[in-house]
């Protein structure tokens, strides 16, 4: 493991792997700019498929400036693909690369209507990407850390890649440089969860049947909860009227510490040590999993930095909606014979959830609101058979160390089209079935996802995230009656958060909330992959879903009407402006309408068989 010194840091920004990175965040911010349709350009023809696309703006004094790369609009979603590996930067008759991200987006202001504030935040939180990304693929290729081999906890540290269409993908506001070497997964770093008593009166509990207090004492160890229960009444308080929490290290220092102070003098949060157990970060990095006793619980924990699109807070709605949810999916699951036996669905339960929730004034909101929370998901250790390996689904579209890509063993040993045939059927299958037959769409990218092999090929599924991450129209459920009572999301953070909702009267949010999380991203971005890696043309990849599609159709003739509800082959699908919303106020739901790689290929099957 490397220091985190500053020569260390010199040779990180000057190697080959920070001029990637740089390239790679220039990608898909110009990619996801033109798509979104933000900022305008125009393209011609070069050769081929491809085009060049040129953007046209002025710099503050004036000057012209043109952009140029080469791309090509794909076949999926008609994404933007770009296919030189450089932008290019003219002004005052000398071209360059583009080099500077900022350059850029200030440049790209004259022809942007956006807020200067906006602009300035987003530049940062590309260039803290650049910084932390650079950082992480320096060490991994310096250390040779290798994907093959690796097993699933492994894995999650060393698939370092990120969102691969979100810009910021690993901007991790908040963090400075020796806080990411410390709590960034790529470092691999123990960490151990500081333990706070909080007022049980001020507090949100979740726990469905279990109690509270017996929960957290397996989780702490008998030994640990004697010194903490002491600790509590040694600060003058009763142990009833205390309810124990974890938080992570950073959150106690950066966050709590500095604005909740008046919390911690008047004694409604008192600070009683750290755990015995050592944690690691998983790709999510507020998301940790036991390395002590590998079968307990994973945490997950507020964490008050911004990564991606949004602030990683435990919003204490969704914490108190965590058990019932879990305990929903499960029952559903184990009802229906298809989930059950056919694909034996793995959930990774989010067992209990705690937050603290005091109430304050509206304007620091902020300070408070969802900063301390944790939920607890069953670990994945204790779901998996003995002859059962498991990967993170983002690992399909990993590259190793060697340049050669991680499924490639997998693929060489099965054959390719057998292999990406059974790992669809595998994937695609279980989440049409739960929107289909159940009206469920669950937000399925690449990191709620885990696929289970056994001998290499893909076996089984591991769905978790459930506390946020679906979305469904109580009068479109096939079993109402089961679906439990949950808390609405209160106006405060609906006002900061469009998104996020899990229940709404229209039935086409529905559809297109697993089309955008788990079509348009998941296998969009393994659509891609496998065109650039294995020659697979776009279209063959779609086929192969199209067609595990109508024979599970096929399969369930009496649901038609469902299959027309929810519409997987509409010619249209609306995605979230992932950069669009790093640029503009969310005071909206900001999508747009997509060309549905499905609905294509059912045409050309129509026009086929009229001919």
């Amino acid at each position: 493991m490397k220091n985190m010194s500053l020569p260390w840091l010199n040779e990180a920004l000057q190697s080959a792997h920070a001029t990637q990175v740089r390239r790679r965040i220039f990608r898909q911010l110009v990619e996801s700019l033109i798509y979104e349709k933000v900022i305008p350009c125009r393209s011609e023809p070069v050769q081929g498929h491809e085009r060049l696309y040129v953007i046209e703006t002025k710099q503050e004094d004036g000057q012209a400036v043109t952009y140029r790369f080469r791309g090509e609009q794909t076949k999926t979603f008609g994404r933007l693909r770009m296919t030189s590996e450089t932008v290019m930067r003219e002004c005052g008759g000398v071209e360059e690369e583009a080099d500077s991200l900022r350059q850029f987006l200030l440049d790209a202001r004259a022809v942007l209507n956006v807020d200067a504030h906006k602009l300035v935040q987003f530049i940062r939180e590309l260039e803290q990407t650049w910084l932390k990304d650079s950082v992480a693929q320096f060490v991994r290729h310096q250390d040779k850390r290798e994907l093959k081999g690796a097993d699933y906890n492994q894995l999650e540290h060393r698939v370092m890649d990120g969102h691969p269409y979100h810009p910021s993908y690993k901007s991790r506001v908040g963090f400075d440089l020796d806080e990411n070497y410390r709590y960034g997964p790529e470092f691999a770093q123990s960490i151990r969860l500081v333990w706070l008593g909080v007022s049980r009166q001020a507090s949100v509990l979740s726990f469905g049947r279990k109690d509270p207090d017996q929960f957290i004492k397996e989780q702490l160890g008998e030994e640990r909860w004697a010194e903490f229960a002491a600790r509590i009444r040694s600060q003058g308080k009763k142990p009833e009227e205390v309810v124990m929490v974890p938080v992570h290290p950073w959150q106690w220092k950066k966050h709590i510490l500095p604005h909740l102070q008046d919390h911690v003098a008047r004694g409604s949060i008192l600070y009683l040590g750290e755990s015995a157990d050592e944690y690691g970060a998983q790709q999510s990095i507020r998301t940790l999993a036991n390395r002590t006793h590998p079968e307990k619980p994973y945490v997950k924990l507020a964490l008050s930095i911004v990564n991606t699109s949004t602030g990683r807070i435990l919003a204490p709605h969704t914490v108190q909606n965590a058990a019932p949810i879990s305990d929903w999916l499960e029952t559903l699951v184990r009802e229906d014979a298809y989930l059950r036996d056919d694909h034996r669905l793995i959930l990774l339960k989010e067992v209990a959830g705690l937050a603290y929730h005091p109430q304050g004034p509206e304007l620091l909101q902020a300070d408070t609101y969802g900063v301390i929370g944790c939920i607890w998901r069953e670990s994945l250790e204790t779901k998996l058979l003995q002859d059962e390996q498991a990967i993170p689904f983002n690992a399909l579209t990993a590259v190793d160390v060697d340049g050669k890509p991680f499924i490639d063993a997998f693929i060489q040993q099965a054959g390719l089209e057998n292999w990406v045939r059974k790992l669809l059927r595998t994937s695609v299958l279980p989440l049409i079935h739960l929107l289909y037959a159940h009206g469920i769409a669950m937000e399925s990218h690449a990191q709620n996802m885990v696929l289970v092999l056994r001998d290499n090929l893909p076996e089984r599924l591991a769905l978790k995230d459930f506390h946020d991450g679906l979305r469904f129209s109580r009068q479109h459920l096939t079993k109402p009656e089961l679906c439990p009572a949950l808390k609405g999301t209160p106006e405060y953070h609906a006002r900061v958060n469009r998104n996020s909702f899990i229940e709404t009267d229209d039935v086409l949010q529905v559809r297109d909330f697993m089309l955008d999380a788990f079509f348009f991203i998941n296998l969009g971005e393994l659509a891609l992959f496998l065109a650039k890696h294995y020659a697979v043309k776009e279209e063959t990849f779609w086929g192969w879903i199209h067609e595990a599609i109508q024979a599970y159709m096929a399969q369930f003739p009496d649901q038609e009407e469902r299959y027309r509800l929810f519409d997987l082959y509409t010619k249209e699908i609306e995605v979230e402006q992932l950069t669009k919303r790093r640029l503009y106020p969310d005071t909206e739901l900001r999508v747009h309408a997509v060309p549905n790689p499905l609905a294509r290929i059912r045409q050309q099957e129509e026009n086929h068989v009229v001919h």
